[in-house]
C-alpha cells in the first residue's frame, strides 16, 4: 500500500511550464505598453491576463510545486502569482477610485515594485544551482524591476523596463518550451544548461 501511495504521489506533471507559460505572457503583454511598443490604450490588455494566467494559473502552478517538494519552484510561482493578482488588483481599486494615492500613485508603485525587486534578487542568486534558462530569466527579470522602480520614481521612462521585460518574457517562454519539449522528445532539443 505504501508503494502504491509513493506512486501516485510522484506521478504529478510538471508544473513548471505552466508556470513560466502565465509568467511569460502576461509580462509580454504589459512590457509591450511599458515599451511603448503598442498604444497606451492597450495597456488594460495585462488585467485579465494578470488575473487568471499570470494570477490564478500561476497560483496554481506554485501549489503543485509544494507537491512536489520543489521549494524553489513553488515559492516564485506563488509568490508572482500572486503579484500579478495584486497588480492588477491595485489598477482596478485605482480606476474604481477605491483607493487613491493622490499625488503619490507613481511612488506607491515603485515602492511596490521595490519589494518585489529584493524577492527577485534572493531568488536570481537561487537560480545559479539551477540552470542558465532560469538564470537568464531570473538576470533579465531583476533588471527590469530596476529599470521600472526608476521609472515609477521619474528617473528615467519606462521603455528600457519595458524592452527588458520582453527579453524576459522571451526567456521565460524557451524555458517553458523547453520544459515541454525535452521530456516529449527524450532528448535535448532546446539546451537549458544545467549549473553546478
Amino acid at each position: 500500500m505504501a508503494e502504491i501511495m509513493e506512486i501516485r504521489e510522484s506521478s504529478i506533471a510538471d508544473p513548471g511550464p505552466l508556470g513560466l507559460a502565465g509568467f511569460a505572457l502576461t509580462t509580454f503583454i504589459l512590457s509591450m505598453s511599458n515599451a511603448q511598443f503598442v498604444p497606451a490604450a492597450f495597456s488594460a490588455l495585462f488585467l485579465p491576463l494578470a488575473l487568471f494566467y499570470g494570477g490564478f494559473a500561476q497560483i496554481l502552478a506554485g501549489m503543485w510545486e509544494f507537491k512536489k517538494n520543489n521549494t524553489f519552484g513553488a515559492v516564485a510561482f506563488t509568490t508572482y502569482g500572486a503579484f500579478w493578482l495584486s497588480l492588477a488588483s491595485m489598477v482596478i481599486l485605482q480606476t474604481l477610485k477605491i483607493i487613491n494615492f493622490g499625488d503619490y500613485a507613481h511612488a506607491a508603485t515603485g515602492l511596490y515594485l521595490i519589494g518585489f525587486t529584493i524577492f527577485t534578487f534572493y531568488m536570481w542568486i537561487g537560480t545559479f544551482r539551477i540552470n542558465n534558462a532560469l538564470l537568464a530569466v531570473f538576470t533579465f527579470l531583476e533588471i527590469t524591476f530596476i529599470f521600472l522602480d526608476l521609472a515609477e520614481f521619474g528617473f528615467i521612462s519606462s521603455v528600457p523596463g519595458g524592452v527588458f521585460g520582453l527579453i524576459t518574457a522571451l526567456c521565460a517562454w524557451y524555458a517553458s518550451a523547453a520544459a515541454i519539449i525535452n521530456p516529449l522528445y527524450k532528448r535535448t532539443v532546446l539546451p537549458v544548461g544545467p549549473r553546478r
